[in-house]
């Protein structure tokens, strides 16, 4: 009896030398081992492992903007089945890792690209190895100011989400908000930036350890606190 493998393709792009890493894994391969997808400066790698007792693929994905990985946990039939199945960096919303067919992660991975340059050419930067040098951290009273007029931006036009509104709220009718009266904090620590809802205690962490972070919350169309 032959025994039809589920496969599939995966992707991510190394934070240190900014190549497309992608290959072909099977669904036998994970099954209760961690495998390890390497890009080529051996600076960074994606990790991968399918857990049997619950049927989840738990996936560990170096980030282009955080000094940090992302965990996510997928189900494994969305895994092995989706044409294209996208991971997105839960502070800038840019996809970080690539699952489903080659010929759509590669797609996908080229688009991402030209995104990402976009956004060097933006803030000045040359090349992704100088995307989290010391030269791009920003002071405390800068980063602080930034992200506090966006949070007030936000609330003012209800897109701000927490478990107080967790359909969002109605708009100011002026469009404005007295900073005084924001049921929103805004605090500044090592980590980075961290908005937090004052009635339900619901937050988020903003971090700040690179200009393009900050950046990529410039763009944010919403906020949501957990």
């Amino acid at each position: 009896m032959v025994i039809d493998q589920k496969q599939t393709t995966v992707a991510y792009r190394c934070p240190e030398c900014g190549s497309g890493v992608i290959s072909l894994v099977g669904l036998f391969s994970l099954s209760g081992d961690m495998v390890k997808l390497k890009c080529t400066c051996g600076k960074s790698e994606m990790q991968m492992v399918h857990r049997r007792d619950d049927g989840q693929v738990r996936v560990s994905i170096p980030c282009i903007f955080c000094n940090k990985p992302h965990n996510f946990t997928v189900n494994s039939k969305m895994f092995f089945s989706k044409d294209i199945f996208l991971l997105p960096c839960p502070y800038s919303d840019i996809n970080i890792g690539f699952v489903g067919d080659a010929n759509q992660v590669k797609a996908e991975l080229a688009r991402t690209e030209l995104e990402l340059l976009d956004i060097l050419e933006e803030n000045g930067i040359s090349d992704f190895k100088s995307l989290h040098g010391d030269e791009e951290t920003l002071p405390d009273p800068q980063v602080l100011d930034v992200i506090t007029y966006i949070v007030s931006d936000l609330d003012a036009e209800g897109k701000i989400y927490c478990k107080c509104y967790p359909e969002g709220r109605e708009p100011l009718p002026d469009g404005e908000l007295d900073r005084e009266d924001s049921e929103y904090e805004v605090e500044v620590s090592d980590e980075g930036v961290s908005i937090c809802c004052a009635k339900c205690g619901a937050k988020k962490l903003i971090p700040t350890d690179s200009m393009l972070t900050a950046h990529a919350f410039l763009n944010s169309d919403y906020l949501k606190l957990e």
